[in-house]
């Protein structure tokens, strides 16, 4: 695997000629103007266009759950597949609205649907073992899931991929995930996820921290993915990884999404270069995560719900950048006087 850093001085300076030469003061598009300039780069044109957008939803169980760590039982991470399948839940309804098409697929989840319309059966296990006692997953399977998300990646005819997830559990995985990428103290990587209390949040803690002494070996990304992950995280890095490779444009979701982003920024670090962070999600954490990434995320609304709703309601943002870029006029064609020296 290849991934290019986008860095092109040339492009760049002839997309900040085209930017700053439209009928407006300099900069004062904010982050549109940032926007524009960064699928340029993804793109390597100043002809830049968005095709075909699609939001992947990959879902999986996690054996932690065992622990007490989640609000709801793991029987809900079936039951909300059943939603999107029924197009009831609300990445369904703002993927519509955005005319984006939805992908949900099937990564682990301890539940057989058999065959569906709507779902993208990937199955590798009927979710991960619990990281508490045991590595969530073998190396093998771990290296399983991410050729598969590969594989998801390659057939997309789209170039921008938005990333979303289910699974009961998995914010208990990503937040072992950033500690151990990171180094930020566990007890600020955790947080509600799906409604916890205090007392929940602190077990949920204690849990991870002795998860983390158990298995101290873990240092290197894949182990660590191995042994603290989910099958859907892993198969989401790999698709990440796959399509950055394509260089199409990654739309980064919330705090899970972000955790596997996180596991393959530090397997092949131009990742970043084609990452659009969608928001900073209300889940305690996102926001280190997202500085230790270097991210400036474009919405603030509060979200912590998953399913790449963030990535949908990011979306209008991209198709603005993209059309002022490519329709607004410039101060010669539309006859506006520039700036006074």
């Amino acid at each position: 695997m290849s991934i290019s850093p986008t860095h092109n001085e040339a492009l760049a300076a002839q997309l900040d000629r085209a930017i700053n030469n439209k009928t407006k003061p300099l900069g004062s598009l904010g982050v549109l103007e940032a926007l524009a300039r960064q699928i340029g780069l993804i793109q390597n044109t100043r002809d830049i266009a968005l095709t075909k957008p699609s939001i992947l939803v990959f879902a999986a169980d996690h054996g932690v759950v065992a622990e007490g760590i989640s609000a709801y039982p793991q029987d809900v991470t079936w039951q909300m597949v059943e939603n999107f399948l029924a197009r009831g839940a609300a990445i369904n309804v703002f993927a519509t609205q955005n005319h984006c098409e939805l992908r949900v697929i099937d990564a682990g989840v301890n539940h057989d649907f058999g065959p569906r319309d709507g779902l993208t059966d990937r199955k590798l296990a009927h979710g991960t073992r619990n990281f508490a006692n045991e590595p969530a997953m073998s190396r093998d399977l771990c290296q399983t899931a991410l050729a598969a998300g590969m594989a998801l990646a390659s057939e997309l005819e789209g170039n921008v991929v938005g990333f979303g997830e289910m699974g009961i559990g998995n914010t208990t995985a990503a937040a072992a995930l950033m500690h151990k990428l990171t180094g930020i103290p566990v007890a600020q990587c955790v947080g509600a996820g799906t409604g916890l209390s205090a007392d929940g949040i602190l077990h949920k803690q204690r849990v991870i921290e002795a998860a983390v002494a158990r298995h101290a070996h873990a240092t290197e990304a894949l182990d660590v993915l191995a042994t603290f992950g989910g099958l859907e995280i892993a198969m989401m890095a790999g698709a990440m990884l796959k399509a950055a490779e394509l260089r199409k444009i990654l739309l980064i979701d919330g705090f899970i999404v972000t955790s596997a982003l996180l596991v393959a920024a530090r397997m092949h670090p131009a990742i970043l270069d084609y990452c659009v962070f969608a928001h900073c999600s209300d889940e305690n954490g996102h926001k280190q995560m997202l500085d230790a990434l270097g991210a400036k995320p474009l919405l603030n609304l509060g979200l912590r719900l998953g399913e790449g709703t963030g990535c949908a309601l990011a979306l209008p943002l991209l198709h603005a950048a993209v059309n002022f870029l490519n329709q607004m006029a410039t101060f010669e064609s539309a006859q506006v006087s520039e700036k006074s020296e």
